[in-house]
């Protein structure tokens, strides 16, 4: 049939993490539990780095990417706890659009924040007498700024083309919030433009930000070596090590959904891969980032001392 044979559907039913009865409690008290770390460790880290101390590039980006994190999660999580808990998992038709585009513009923001996250820490270490003069704070707010713009761009132009794609058979989306690739699924148009097309986004948002920050770190780490502590080195690198590891997982559980959209590979695994982008990476990053951080310690100390006086 032609595309023009087919309505506008009003509403989506999502499949949910999983269709066992038995495992719809467990699913619920587990991800409530994520989710509510999740929001106490960004929110902690949004108000610990506007202490006067903390007023330095670095922290207004992890301000940022805690914002980023509370708003990915807070996208995708209410809305399956509620699925888990009542049993209704259907979605209509424009929070559907609007779940997509705040999934795709978040992720893509944090990308590009990431790589200037990247971009900083490597002027810190590698040019640390042209830093203030680098990244002084109209630089740092440019790159969120444009970190923000890229987003929305790749967001506009992603939901955009999706929604245009005639949708035809059964609604059920196989996944637990509105994406790409089970929406492909769903198309009864020839979808390989489309799919050069996403594979072409995922390099330019996903891997090309990836490449940059490894090819920072590479001269962070260029840099430590040259440092004569040990003490000092074996610090950096389990720092960078951490950043890596949250970075490399982030990278390959997005481009392993992205890259082959409406591959045979079973959807159970896409499940597990896109429940790490939207739920565990942002509770790891406040861990890894902020939270083991010597300065941020430090401030946490002195506001739970003020208000334990109090």
């Amino acid at each position: 049939q032609g595309a023009g044979n087919h309505t506008l559907p009003t509403e989506f039913v999502l499949s949910g993490l999983s269709s066992r009865p038995e495992l719809q409690h467990l699913l619920f008290f587990t991800i409530c539990f994520v989710y509510s770390m999740t929001l106490i460790g960004n929110l902690l880290i949004c108000v610990l780095t506007v202490h006067p101390t903390l007023h330095t590039p670095m922290y207004f980006f992890l301000r940022v990417l805690s914002f980023l994190d509370i708003s990915t999660a807070s996208v995708v999580v209410p809305k399956m706890l509620v699925s888990l808990l009542s049993g209704d998992r259907s979605i209509s038709y424009l929070g559907c659009v609007t779940q997509l585009y705040c999934v795709v513009f978040l992720a893509a923001t944090e990308w590009f924040l990431l790589a200037a996250m990247a971009l900083d820490r490597c002027v810190a270490v590698c040019w640390p007498l042209r830093y203030a003069a680098v990244m002084s704070p109209r630089a740092c707010r440019a790159l969120v700024l444009l970190s923000c713009g890229s987003g929305k761009v790749v967001s506009v132009l992603q939901t955009a083309w999706v929604f245009t794609l005639a949708l035809c058979g059964p609604r059920s989306i196989n996944y637990f919030f509105c994406d790409i690739p089970p929406l492909l699924v769903l198309a009864c148009t020839d979808t390989s433009p489309y799919e050069k097309q996403l594979i072409s986004a995922t390099v330019l948002v996903i891997l090309t930000p990836f490449c940059l920050i490894l090819l920072s770190y590479a001269c962070i780490i260029s840099s430590i070596l040259k440092v004569s502590s040990a003490q000092s080195r074996h610090k950096a690198f389990s720092t960078c090590s951490s950043h890596l590891t949250v970075v490399t997982l982030y990278c390959a559980s997005g481009t392993l959904i992205y890259l082959q959209p409406k591959s045979s590979n079973s959807q159970d695994a896409k499940k597990i891969l896109a429940l790490v982008y939207t739920t565990v990476i942002p509770t790891l990053n406040p861990l890894i980032y902020s939270l083991r951080n010597k300065e941020v310690k430090e401030v946490l100390i002195r506001v739970v001392a003020v208000l334990v006086k109090k």
